[in-house]
């Protein structure tokens, strides 16, 4: 047993075997970690049982456990519904957590007020109001905003107005802006219909606001009300317009939510498809964070239970990239909470298995082009700079540091990256890469001592590309891989200043420190070293790619001779692919169009003789 061992084997002895959340502190009584359980005690106590075949990221918090508490729950989804709460109070450092650090907004619709407005809020609460989002896109929500705004003619002032408000109407009545209830231009239950209809609109569902402004404006001009009647015909003409501008990528016309996840190191890119009627009518990006040795099944799980917590509603069905564990107390919680049901569905073939793909495709997409936005904003550089050089004791600052990763497959197409970031930023004129000599077995630490004196030597030898020397070399990878630079560097007669980051727990190493530095999650210079080691593997990774598909694209037809590229292409079309070719009889081979008798003979002799 590791931690406090009396405090805690107290502990242990009282647990009860019931439903319920445990919380793991460490000696400083901070939270790391909030479990759920069916039976407390047989839960907590897997933790602590020698021999138990915990992960390293479960060792590690183990070993910081000092003291334990619990909360009693009377089933499984009270437990699950504590347990998201506890995660976003204390954001445990062991938990895999949604990322709100920026609060996201919500669109508010006052309806405790009279005359309802639309507002920007931080935080959902439990009122009369309604909320929709939260919006990760504070750009497009206020696109929304401006937009309903605009067709519905919502108030936007903050005035307290009353049924028999007689003020006088502001600019925005002129501008055909608000429908000026304060003047007592419309009565409430008139404005309560169209606040009806924004929320409708807001709701995705405005192909039956249509219907129902059709039949509303077809009622007016029966009765002679031709001004209204132009009222709900203008809202109709502009909810068809932004229709027109949606992709239909459904025809069953469901309500559909879509989630593709992308795992990199620390963090995971989630990326949420809204569909409403299978018309696609929004996006959303989310980070995970604390997801070390967590599975793709898990991550999944966890962003559903806290991003469906607080979403202002919930569609008939939830496609996923994987499917999510904890899926049977899932479902009942967001039927007791939104007292619907959902399907939640891991699509393996078929329509949904394309929509799925698609939702993919753009997850990998956005990723590679948000990861972009954040390497190039640092808005803070000189003082991650000056905090970095403090950590490390380095005689000046590391304005220019260069960063260096290795990728291969068993040793076969391996690749070195170097990336440099002048002043925090990236400089990508300055990138290298490396094609590794070494090939066939896989060994980091050669190839490393390989791109570091390949490096050094350019610079020796007065190779202009290379002709700035770093303030500071950073090493993807742990003490082995530190080590051979080092090695490296100093045969080339060079004395830089030079360190490692490990993905793991994100321990820095250096040559004179037996222990590794471990700085705070939150530290800006831990910040900007992970953006520059990620920036250099997310650099070896394209590059490996690259070589690796120009190696697959050959086929073992091109090393028979008088077999070209349109041969190739011709045979290949027939027979379906070179193990086709390879079973092929002489005189099927002659069939194939610029396939002669000869050229046949010699390919049946390649593959049999």
């Amino acid at each position: 047993m590791q931690g406090n061992n009396s405090e805690i084997e107290a502990k242990l002895k009282l647990l009860p075997d019931n439903f319920g959340i445990y919380l793991m502190k460490n000696a400083e009584g901070d939270v790391i970690y909030v479990g759920k359980a069916s039976s407390l005690r047989s839960r907590v106590r897997s933790y602590f049982q020698k021999g138990s075949r915990n992960t390293a990221k479960v060792h590690l918090m183990v070993s910081n456990v000092a003291d334990i508490d619990w909360i009693l729950t009377k089933n499984e989804v009270e437990a699950l519904l504590l347990e998201c709460n506890l995660i976003k109070k204390y954001k445990p450092k062991y938990n895999i957590r949604l990322r709100d650090d920026k609060h996201y907004p919500y669109l508010c619709v006052t309806m405790s007020e009279l005359f309802p407005r639309v507002i920007v809020v931080r935080r959902s609460k439990q009122d009369k109001n309604r909320y929709f989002g939260p919006y990760t896109d504070a750009l497009a929500m206020r696109k929304s905003l401006k937009l309903i705004r605009k067709i519905f003619k919502i108030r936007s002032c903050n005035k307290k107005i009353q049924a028999d408000s007689d003020d006088k109407p502001c600019l925005n009545l002129h501008l055909n802006q608000c429908e000026a209830p304060c003047a007592g231009r419309i009565s409430d239950v008139e404005y309560a219909e169209i606040v009806k209809n924004m929320c409708s609109f807001l709701s995705g569902q405005q192909e039956e606001l249509i219907d129902l402004l059709e039949k509303r404006m077809n009622e007016a001009s029966k009765n002679l009300e031709f001004e209204k009647a132009a009222k709900f015909r203008d809202q109709e003409i502009a909810i068809k317009s932004i229709l027109e501008k949606q992709s239909v990528i459904s025809s069953d016309m469901l309500d559909r939510d879509i989630i593709a996840v992308i795992v990199d190191n620390e963090s995971a890119f989630v990326l949420l498809l809204i569909t409403r009627n299978g018309k696609l009518i929004g996006r959303d990006n989310f980070i995970m964070d604390g997801i070390i040795d967590e599975s793709h099944e898990q991550i999944i799980s966890e962003f559903i239970k806290q991003h469906y917590q607080n979403a202002s509603s919930i569609p008939k069905e939830i496609l996923v990239s994987h499917e999510p564990l904890e899926l049977s107390a899932i479902k009942n919680m967001m039927r007791d909470k939104y007292n619907k049901s959902v399907d939640i569905i891991h699509p393996k073939r078929g329509d949904k298995y394309k929509l799925l793909k698609m939702a993919m495709d753009n997850a990998a997409e956005n990723y590679e082009r948000d990861f972009q936005l954040q390497i190039s904003s640092n808005v803070s550089a000189d003082e991650d700079l000056n905090e970095l050089m403090t950590i490390l004791e380095l005689d000046g600052i590391p304005n220019r540091i260069e960063a260096y990763d290795n990728s291969n497959i068993q040793g076969y197409d391996a690749v070195s990256s170097m990336v440099v970031f002048k002043k925090g930023m990236p400089s990508k004129s300055n990138y290298r890469r490396f094609k590794m000599k070494m090939s066939g077995r896989p060994d980091d630490y050669a190839n490393m001592r390989e791109v570091i004196t390949r490096r050094l030597a350019e610079h020796k030898s007065g190779n202009k590309r290379f002709a700035e020397l770093p303030d500071l070399i950073v090493i993807d990878g742990g003490p082995g891989q530190l080590n051979s630079a080092f090695e490296s560097m100093i045969t080339m007669g060079y004395n830089i200043p030079m360190i490692s980051l490990a993905k793991r727990f994100e321990e820095i190493y250096t040559i004179h420190l037996k222990k590794p530095i471990l700085l705070k999650r939150d530290s800006n210079a831990l910040r900007l070293l992970q953006r520059i080691r990620d920036e250099a593997h997310r650099y070896a990774i394209t590059y490996h790619k690259t070589i690796r598909d120009k190696s697959t694209r050959k086929s073992i037809l091109d090393a028979i001779p008088g077999i070209g590229n349109e041969k190739r292409k011709a045979l290949i079309k027939k027979f379906g692919s070179a193990a086709g070719v390879k079973r092929a009889s002489i005189d099927e081979l002659i069939t194939t169009p610029g396939i002669s008798k000869v050229l046949a003979q010699n390919i049946y002799e390649h593959f049999h003789s």
